[in-house]
């Protein structure tokens, strides 16, 4: 009699190519050797901002009709960058060159993949820049939304972003927001 097996739990060799890598994200962060106190931000922020996005992303993907396996990888391994190192400066592009490794590594991604989500992990932190990449418009997308739905990011943006970067933060949000049938927020109507 063969026994059905249920869903793995990120256990074992049967992960899908989006599991396995978001399993190593989330294992890299977990035996990260950069302590808190050297980190731009906690492991337990960069954990919980990974996940969070990998699920918006598969929200939006769904929406745009998008393929859901692309955009839960290059959510995943979008602040790569910042788990290997623990700083924000430059992540992205760092953060390219280290996914390209990764996804090499794996023997799992033709290079046409490779180069799609590491150009979305490359852009990312370009929210003000608009492109006809869906899968780059997607990463955007889903990571302010993200830290937007934490208390005191908005007024971190306001604090550190430039008045032209700003009004396209909140222009990103207003839009996603709209999209997944949310109410607007007064905060970003001040900045159009």
């Amino acid at each position: 009699m063969k026994v059905q097996r249920g869903y793995h739990h990120f256990k074992g060799n049967r992960l899908s190519r989006s599991e396995y890598i978001q399993r190593l994200v989330t294992r890299a962060l977990l035996k990260s050797r950069v302590p808190d106190n050297k980190r731009d931000s906690s492991i337990i922020w960069e954990l919980k901002h990974s996940s969070s996005v990998v699920q918006i992303a598969r929200i939006l993907a769904l929406k745009r009709g998008l393929k859901v396996e692309y955009a839960e990888i290059i959510a995943a391994l979008h602040d790569i960058g910042v788990i290997k190192t623990g700083k924000y400066q430059e992540h992205a592009r760092r953060g390219m060159k280290i996914a390209k490794s990764i996804l090499r590594k794996t023997g799992r991604f033709t290079d046409k993949e490779i180069a799609l989500i590491t150009n979305a992990i490359g852009s990312h932190s370009d929210k003000h820049i608009y492109s006809d990449e869906p899968y780059t418009e997607l990463i955007k997308d889903a990571d302010v939304f993200d830290c937007s739905l934490y208390e005191g990011v908005d007024q971190e943006y306001i604090r550190t972003k430039t008045p032209e970067k700003l009004k396209e933060y909140f222009r990103r949000l207003r839009r996603v927001r709209k999209e997944l049938g949310l109410p607007g927020k007064k905060l970003y109507e001040q900045y159009r």
